[in-house]
């Protein structure tokens, strides 16, 4: 049974959305209908979901542009493309832009199951770094390892998002404008103390080391890091995490 897991369903037909609804909430799921991507997008303005079925071709705004507005409002949102009918151009785009999976009507309802399940194992990490460079090269490699990544340019932005979403990690760097990664930290355990923060810097910061631990990190690394570390870091996290569960 899924706890907690908010799901929106966009599509403009009322029977898909009425047996998937039914489907999904059998299975625990808290499910939200939009008939149309007009509506998706101002569920997605109120609420955070964690997946998204989102049909391609909708009158109106169709599941592409839908799709584009959705992320851009909820970044760390696992969207899967549904379509019964011949779009290819339209999920080739949908797929490269991000988007998790395509599935086909009509449904297989136990692939349907393993595909929204299985994007649901995968970690959820923010990475929140200044430097542009940095950050986009650190979340390809996360992504390319089978995790979900969203970023953050600095720590209000990071902030803002925490309340939104469940992440499993959080990348801090230290030394950002406007608030430095410690103080962002100190706020990041005060909103949600399971989430394991793992802090990084450039320069040498020792005397930031052990605040760093005392706030709760999990680690103080420093860049270039060993990424083989940083993977077993998080690994042993949510090893620990499922213990305690």
């Amino acid at each position: 049974m899924a706890k907690n897991v908010n799901l929106l369903i966009v599509d403009d037909d009322v029977e898909t959305l009425r047996t998937l609804d039914d489907i999904f909430e059998d299975r625990g799921y808290v499910v939200t209908l939009a008939e149309d991507g007009y509506k998706a997008i101002e569920f997605a303005k109120k609420k955070f979901f964690d997946i998204v079925l989102m049909d391609v071709k909708m009158p109106g705004i169709n599941g592409l542009e839908t799709f584009r507005e959705v992320k851009n409002i909820c970044p760390s949102a696992v969207v899967i493309m549904m379509t019964g009918h011949s779009v290819e151009e339209l999920l080739r785009q949908a797929v490269e832009e991000g988007a998790y999976a395509v599935i086909y009507k009509p449904f297989d309802v136990k692939k349907l199951f393993q595909t929204v399940e299985g994007a649901l194992k995968k970690p959820l990490i923010m990475v929140v770094d200044d430097l542009v460079e940095d950050r986009e090269t650190l979340k390809d490699i996360l992504i390319s390892k089978g995790y979900r990544v969203v970023t953050a340019s600095d720590g209000y932005e990071a902030l803002s998002m925490v309340p939104k979403a469940n992440f499993d990690i959080i990348l801090l760097d230290v030394k950002m404008p406007r608030m430095d990664g410690i103080k962002a930290l100190e706020w990041i355990k005060e909103m949600n103390p399971e989430t394991g923060v793992i802090m990084m810097s450039a320069y040498s910061m020792d005397e930031f080391v052990g605040k760093a631990l005392r706030e709760g990190a999990l680690a103080f690394l420093y860049k270039p890091f060993d990424m083989k570390k940083l993977f077993k870091i998080i690994d042993e996290y949510r090893e620990e995490k499922k213990r305690e569960e």
